[in-house]
């Protein structure tokens, strides 16, 4: 095998995965971000009174999650994972629910204790047992649920979330997203110590302890193929030719930065569709949920103006936060939504209502401090038959590779599915070492 020297353009969960691979197999390795620290979506912020950090869009892991626990065996940062027991709730009929085991559901009275009840159970132990998700990226939840879980339960259970997630897109996204989502999750969820933003902080040390370098607040400007079968990036600091590039940027940046793909490659990721995430973070000087909640579900239908409500500190301790209780409102919306163009204080301005709806004593005098994230890549939609739209890893472009989390499918955007991909485009890179 010839050692090469290669780049990788983002610092997210894939580009570092990759960049571990690459270099344990004697590739020399250059990561180009564009932030100022590694981390992507699952990255995060702090306070010098905080003693963790607070990611800017809410995270966990599953137990299931293997691949992300495979490489933190190898990192030798296994015993910084953690996995405690929060409660997820459910709305219904003015009420929220506990709904994250079996004994739940058998209690929760929104699918009565009939015939709907027991659907619903088929439904899910089908779901969590099948292996055969090709036939269902076939069909949409909207009509797979409808004939197998029936109406009530599906309108109760899944519609909410559907409309959520996907907004005017929710009826057409394929069931396989949906057996993918709900095969794999676990009550218990994992978490890192001192953040995920510690995590991605302690995977750069690793990785620069083996020599990667790390460009960070560093734009790429362009990505071209040159007459020597190479790849060179240009930034506002010049020009560098590697053998192989990564890049893990959305699909839409792509074709603007390597114009010379081509008009195949192109068009497959034109025609990739994606939800925007918005995220209100709060620090509030009292508890939230009374009854210590985690994530409440919350219909718009019902009024709710966001999707969910996140009590961070029922999770993770608010010692960890000068005792301050951190909470999200978030929501997914579609790009161009004006909710994107709005302040802050604007946002908040929208969302009070829903948050005193979880708790009417909430006042505004609880805020110790608030942040606005927003991203317009955070959710990619799935259509029927989407495996067919999915880019390749190998662009067509001799050099040039391509990993962003369209490409997990048919499983739900994650880390854990973040270090799979970057692991899997660095096996390719290196079988055409």
């Amino acid at each position: 095998m010839t050692h090469k020297n290669i780049a990788i353009i983002g610092a997210g969960y894939a580009g570092l995965s990759a960049a571990w691979d690459l270099v344990n197999q004697g590739h020399q390795v250059t990561i180009y971000e564009a932030g100022a620290k590694a981390g992507g979506l699952a990255g995060g912020f702090t306070q010098p009174q905080w003693k963790s950090s607070v990611e800017f869009f809410y995270h966990h892991i599953f137990e299931t999650d293997q691949h992300f626990k495979k490489l933190l065996a190898e990192l030798n940062l296994s015993e910084k994972m953690f996995f405690p027991r929060p409660y997820s709730v459910v709305y219904h009929d003015g009420k929220f629910y506990p709904f994250d085991s079996v004994l739940q559901a058998l209690l929760f009275p929104g699918l009565g204790f009939g015939i709907t009840k027991a659907r619903f159970g088929f439904v899910t132990l089908f779901l969590r047992f099948t292996n055969n998700w090709q036939s269902l990226e076939k069909v949409t939840v909207n009509d797979w649920m409808r004939k197998w879980a029936g109406n009530k339960a599906y309108e109760i259970m899944w519609k909410p979330m559907m409309d959520g997630k996907f907004g005017a897109h929710a009826d057409q996204v394929n069931m396989a997203w949906m057996w993918a989502r709900l095969r794999f999750r676990t009550t218990r969820l994992g978490t890192y110590e001192g953040g995920f933003q510690q995590f991605a902080d302690d995977f750069v040390q690793k990785l620069t302890e083996k020599n990667v370098s790390f460009k960070f607040e560093t734009k790429i400007n362009s990505i071209q193929h040159n007459e020597k079968e190479q790849i060179t990036l240009s930034t506002e600091n010049g020009k560098e030719t590697y053998d192989q590039v990564l890049a893990t940027v959305p699909p839409r940046f792509l074709p603007k930065l390597a114009p010379q793909l081509s008009n195949e490659y192109q068009s497959k990721l034109s025609n990739l569709k994606q939800m925007g995430a918005l995220v209100l973070v709060l620090s509030l000087k009292e508890k939230l949920s009374k009854e210590g909640y985690y994530w409440f579900n919350m219909p718009k239908s019902a009024g709710y103006p966001f999707l969910s409500l996140v009590e961070h500190t029922n999770y993770v301790s608010e010692e960890n936060f000068n005792n301050e209780h951190i909470i999200y409102c978030g929501d997914y919306l579609e790009n161009g939504h004006r909710l994107f163009e709005l302040s802050k204080e604007e946002i908040l301005e929208e969302y009070i209502h829903g948050i005193q709806r979880i708790n009417p004593n909430f006042r505004r005098e609880w805020i110790n401090d608030s942040w606005l994230f927003k991203t317009n890549y955070a959710q990619p939609i799935p259509f029927t038959n989407h495996s067919q739209n999915i880019p390749a890893i190998k662009t067509g472009l001799p050099g040039l590779y391509y990993a962003s989390m369209s490409q997990v499918y048919p499983n739900d955007r994650g880390t854990n599915y973040a270090i799979e991909l970057g692991r899997k485009a660095a096996h390719i890179m290196s079988k055409e070492s």
